[in-house]
């Protein structure tokens, strides 16, 4: 497989979900490029915009670098338990948390 093709029905690291080919398919750098990442993985589009929604850059290089870290987080569990019900092609948008 070539790098930063997605394999048809490999599972969202986040939600578990299959990935299908398409637009409801992205990268994710879980060292974000920003902070020296390459590496990137397959991920739903909607499970990526919802963890730069909720975290930053530096906190995903220094504490959420990994989808068992980012899945205990408890805004990104409530995500996951409400993303399940969806369609793998499911798109959404996610704006940055009220402060």
């Amino acid at each position: 497989m070539k790098a930063g093709v997605t394999q048809e029905n490999e599972p969202c690291p986040v939600c578990g979900r299959p990935i299908a080919r398409g637009p409801g398919a992205d990268r994710h750098h879980w060292l974000p490029k920003s902070r020296g990442g390459r590496a990137s993985g397959a991920i739903h589009v909607v499970c990526h915009r919802k963890l730069h929604s909720v975290f930053t850059p530096k906190e995903l290089a220094s504490d959420y670098g990994t989808p068992e870290a980012v899945r205990a987080h408890p805004e990104i569990a409530k995500f996951i338990r409400w993303v399940r019900r969806k369609p793998p092609e499911y798109i959404d948008r996610h704006d940055k948390p009220k402060k």
